[in-house]
């Protein structure tokens, strides 16, 4: 079966919180910054809940029989409904399981509304069993089935106290982490208009999230530990091969990290 691990970048919806907060007239950033400001003054923190999220960058990791691919939706001019339409055409074609690092919190409700928005048709992620009954007890939606793995939920037991960041277990297993960006920085990059950056960083977090997978499937038997090593080497073929910088930076500190972890 092809696995499909995914992650997105996003913007806030500027164009929706001049409409929500009464802000027309006001510039991308500034209303950006009332979005913000307003939301740390409900819950405390800037971090924009779903609905308030515009997505910029798609970036997917596909094992199949064929291989290993690693790439970001689109182009860097493609429209936000097109990334999110190529996204869902993705499963409709070839039901893969997806695995996301707390997709089921954050990244599938983005890609819900905005595909709701721009009028997506998506079919297969929302079957449940009544078109096709070998999705009634293992679809893409329910929290304990396993079309889609969300780590960061499954390995904190579906318990919200036992929660880690994706960087502190990339650091607890000896991987790369973040290279030096992270979410903070993509809404200041977006208006810089560096949109290769933004799609970079987003395919590094999908090879940190692969490779806390290939571990997860070796923990629970679903790899033996020959088979574990084979896929982790793939990976740094994969990288090896790969002509973007971020491949080989990637690959280098990832040589560090696990020397630091078996110190």
């Amino acid at each position: 079966m092809n696995t499909l691990v995914f992650d997105i970048e996003t913007v806030p919806d500027v164009s929706l919180g001049r409409r929500l907060y009464g802000l027309a007239g006001l510039p991308d950033a500034e209303v950006a910054k009332a979005m913000l400001t307003r939301r740390r003054q409900q819950v405390g923190d800037e971090f924009l809940p779903p609905l308030l999220q515009r997505v910029v960058a798609i970036s997917c990791l596909l094992r199949s029989r064929d291989g290993l691919k690693l790439w970001s939706l689109g182009d860097v001019a493609a429209s936000e409904a097109e990334l999110v339409e190529r996204f869902f055409d993705g499963i409709e074609r070839f039901t893969p399981v997806l695995v996301s690092w707390n997709g089921s919190g954050f990244d599938l409700p983005v890609l819900q509304y905005r595909a709701l928005r721009a009028g997506v048709q998506a079919p297969r992620y929302w079957e449940t069993g009544d078109e096709d009954t070998t999705f009634r007890f293992n679809n893409y939606l329910s929290r304990y089935h396993w079309r889609h793995i969300d780590l960061m939920d499954v390995l904190a037991g579906f318990q919200g106290r036992g929660r880690a960041s994706l960087a502190d277990m990339a650091a607890l297993l000896g991987l790369p982490g973040k290279l030096g960006f992270d979410g903070s920085q993509v809404w200041e990059t977006w208006l810089a208009g560096d949109v290769v950056r933004i799609r970079r960083y987003c395919e590094t977090d999908v090879l940190n999230t692969y490779l806390v997978y290939l571990r997860f499937e070796l923990m629970r038997g679903r790899l033996v530990r020959a088979r574990y090593e084979e896929e982790v080497a793939r990976v740094k073929a994969l990288l090896s091969e790969g002509a973007e910088p971020h491949h080989a930076e990637f690959l280098r500190a990832w040589e560090a990290s696990a020397r630091e972890a078996r110190d």
